[in-house]
């Protein structure tokens, strides 16, 4: 027996922050999430599982419009008779979706007000779930699963950030000892978008979403396929269906001249293709390193994305560019010991938290004059802890324009 496990699939979000140059792919950009998810479906079908659970954020939010739970129902008649249990999560939560279609009649969807289990006898399996009934659950969930049900394979479906102090927003917290110590065979879990095994028999695994949908969302996308011998699990694949890949690409500039540079660019399309099992790519691409051509390239942009394009051409590939980001300094003029003074007491100053306060505060008025488009691509420190990442780039910055003024 198999079973699918996914999460996190964003029906109908849109990608974010994409470059005009990406306006032929427009269509394929509409329908990324669906094309997935029924890249999902068809695996499901080629593997003969036996049931697939979805562990929340199915939906992006509430529907624009009722194609969106019409395309899922087509799924699940394509998917039928396998069953497929639903759970809601914080995008989808029962509050959160005011439209409504009868669901599908192979849907199973765990209750929001308690959590449920539902049993499956003839394939020796016990599924337990709590959807979520707001967007906003701060309390452990897990806490009031039932114990497992004996001689049955138990299957825990949680929506929750774990005990993740990453990017992602609290809800439903929980500790991998805790869900250990349930005596569960397997956790099927969501909200965390990158796949993570937290643990191996018990297995407590987040299969990541189906497909990226920004350029912090990069590699390979999509689902677990569980494997169960004799009642035991024996078998845990991720298996990639995403239909458009997020990449980042550096490329050193180091020494280049235009030459070197669009050579190396090239290098770099080329590899991402080459690893990217055959699908499209959304790029962001960082060119940095002391270069000649420092002064030249902040008005090249466009000759940089051609670089790019002509190299996924000649890779007979399609890439699509998110954003170009400029790193380089121009070669040093004098001799990097004799600003060792000022450096340090820039790196200093920066120490200074009232300084960085008011830091934040002065870029925020800047930002805040940037026209929305613009506004929304831009990576803004937007904390001290950010605002102090960047001290070595500022610092690049500040050398670079005592060597300009020099020269």
């Amino acid at each position: 027996m198999k079973f699918l496990h996914a999460a996190d699939i964003h029906l109908d979000s849109p990608l974010a922050g994409l470059m005009a140059r990406a306006e032929p792919l427009r269509d394929d950009l509409r329908a990324c999430t669906r094309r997935a998810f029924a890249a999902m479906i068809d695996l499901a079908i080629a593997e003969d599982v036996a049931f697939v659970i979805i562990a929340g954020d199915l939906y992006d939010g509430d529907w624009k419009d009722f194609s969106t739970g019409l395309f899922f129902a087509e799924q699940m008649k394509r998917l039928a008779p396998r069953p497929c249990f639903l759970l809601r999560g914080n995008h989808d939560a029962q509050s959160l979706i005011t439209k409504r279609l009868p669901a599908p009649p192979n849907v199973r969807e765990f209750s929001s007000r308690r959590c449920e289990t539902f049993r499956l006898p003839e394939l020796g399996v016990a599924l337990h779930g709590h959807s979520f009934p707001d967007r906003a659950v701060p309390e452990d969930l897990s806490k009031d699963y039932p114990d497992p049900v004996p001689g049955l394979l138990n299957i825990g479906v949680l929506h929750t950030s774990g005990d993740d102090p990453g990017e992602h927003a609290t809800y439903a917290p929980c500790t991998p000892q805790a869900l250990r110590d349930k005596g569960y065979d397997y956790w099927a879990l969501g909200h965390i978008h990158l796949r993570q095994v937290l643990h191996e028999r018990p297995w407590i695994v987040f299969p990541g979403n189906l497909q990226g949908r920004h350029a912090r969302e990069t590699g390979a996308k999509g689902c677990t396929l569980v494997t169960v011998e004799d009642g035991a699990i024996t078998a845990v694949e991720h298996r990639s269906v995403d239909c458009l890949r997020w990449v980042s690409l550096s490329v050193d500039a180091s020494g280049a001249d235009e030459a070197t540079l669009i050579a190396r660019t090239g290098a770099a399309v080329s590899a991402a293709l080459a690893a990217a099992e055959g699908r499209a790519l959304l790029a962001r691409v960082t060119i940095a390193g002391e270069t000649p051509l420092h002064a030249l390239l902040p008005d090249r942009h466009d000759d940089i994305a051609a670089w790019c394009a002509s190299a996924a051409i000649e890779a007979e590939g399609s890439l699509w560019l998110e954003k170009i980001k400029l790193q380089t300094r121009p070669p040093r003029t004098m001799d990097a010991g004799a600003l060792a003074p000022l450096r340090a007491a820039f790196l200093t100053a920066l120490e200074d938290e009232a300084l960085r306060r008011e830091l934040l505060e002065e870029l925020g008025s800047v930002r805040a004059r940037v026209p929305a488009p613009g506004r929304a691509t831009l990576d803004w420190p937007d904390d001290v802890l950010k605002l102090a990442r960047l001290a070595d780039e500022a610092w690049d910055a500040v050398e670079a324009a005592i060597a300009q003024e020099r020269g």
